[in-house]
């Protein structure tokens, strides 16, 4: 991993608060690096959180991006969510972390290091996602949505009636209507 570069004021800065002038670099995190075809704002004194979303992100995505910046304590000077425009899925979000900010990359490598043997950061925060997100795709069928729905699912299709989100033993539903 590329070495944090400093410049002679936050050198200064560190040496006269007392903290080593080269802080130790993540082991899972990776410097901002310029994407060919880039054109920009300049990211190269940060790094990234490891985590983003764009406008076709699942919920797995949105629970990861939503928990990394609340571990961080949220958007600050040193911590910021970097919001761009793409040509392929109209925008992406990343979590940019300032090289001098000790403690959120000490939080967000251990949070990577978490991702990288299990992907879910927060199961309870993904559950209350998808299920948001069923009862949504459920409210916004329509009575032939709800019925093809119930039909594919394998439940009566008089439940496509209901307003809330029937109960469905086996999980097909949640499936179908979060696109599975």
């Amino acid at each position: 991993m590329a070495e944090a570069v400093l410049t002679l004021s936050e050198a200064l800065d560190r040496a006269n608060s007392g903290k080593p002038i080269a802080p130790t670099a993540p082991k899972h995190l990776k410097r901002w690096e310029r994407p060919k075809d880039y054109f920009g704002a300049e990211w190269s004194r940060y790094y990234s959180a490891d985590v983003g979303q764009s406008r076709d992100s699942d919920c797995l995505e949105q629970s990861n991006f939503a928990v990394m910046l609340e571990a961080l304590g949220g958007e600050t000077e040193t911590v910021v969510v970097v919001r761009e425009s793409h040509w392929a899925v109209g925008w992406v979000e990343w979590i940019a972390i300032h090289q001098s900010d000790e403690q959120a990359l000490r939080v967000a490598d251990v949070q990577c290091e978490r991702l990288a043997n299990y992907p879910i950061l927060d199961e309870d925060d993904f559950s209350r996602r998808e299920f948001e997100a069923q009862c949504e795709a459920w409210e916004n069928a329509g009575l032939q949505g709800r019925m093809e729905y119930c039909r594919r699912a394998g439940i009566s299709i008089f439940a496509a009636r209901r307003e809330s989100l029937p109960q469905d033993d086996n999980g097909r539903l949640g499936e179908l209507l979060l696109g599975h």
